[in-house]
């Protein structure tokens, strides 16, 4: 594995992620379990991020900290990827959203895109996709595309759950974007479902499935 990828093997991570997997996990209860472990994801994938000297008086005396010093933004697959962003926004509300709109031809499993509200100009630093699944790979894949066509230069990917075909199609299209999951699952199904996944992430946040 490309050591661009990151699979968490924090505890938290994998206890609410076999809870997210459950078809007994009802939409209110799934959508805040999706929360939750972009948030522990989001921890993780923002390490590295640049900051600079802060100094903030307390009851006591002045005392030197830190600050953010990059502009991140983040990036939503419509629709799955909206309940991770508002998980990002909770963290850090200094964070840009511009939203994407792909979905999957279920016919051909190639990507559409319907949605670009990204600015003329790029204004941030570091910018994140955010989709619960990296299946075939298609979507983040053109994401990636658009961005830098746009005009990023540091992208990552942030999901919950891929499927080893997607991993390897978004690495193989762009081996400089770091990938940061959950879990890499089996393989996909005749269908492009990831098995045993969890099912549309889509469908099962919004309880249209």
């Amino acid at each position: 594995m490309s050591d661009q990828v990151h699979v968490s093997r924090h505890p938290l991570v994998l206890h609410k992620l076999a809870l997210l997997r459950s078809n007994l996990t009802e939409p209110k209860k799934f959508r805040e379990l999706v929360r939750e472990i972009a948030q522990l994801l989001f921890y993780e994938a923002t390490q590295d991020l640049g900051l600079a000297p802060l100094t903030v008086q307390t009851p006591l005396a002045p005392c030197e900290g830190y600050e953010v010093a990059e502009r991140v933004g983040v990036i939503p697959i419509l629709r799955a990827g909206l309940g991770m962003s508002e998980a990002v926004i909770d963290i850090l509300p200094t964070v840009h959203v511009w939203h994407l709109g792909l979905y999957r031809d279920h016919e051909t499993l190639q990507p559409v895109t319907y949605y670009n509200k990204l600015p003329n100009e790029p204004n941030i630093d570091l910018s994140i996709i955010v989709d619960p699944m990296l299946a075939t790979g298609g979507s983040a894949v053109a994401a990636v595309d658009i961005l830098k066509h746009w005009g990023a230069r540091r992208i990552k990917f942030l999901g919950l759950i891929a499927a080893p075909e997607g991993v390897q199609n978004l690495s193989t299209a762009h081996p400089d974007v770091p990938i940061y999951l959950a879990a890499i699952d089996s393989h996909l199904d005749e269908r492009g479902y990831i098995v045993p996944g969890l099912g549309d992430a889509g469908d099962r946040q919004f309880g249209t499935g």
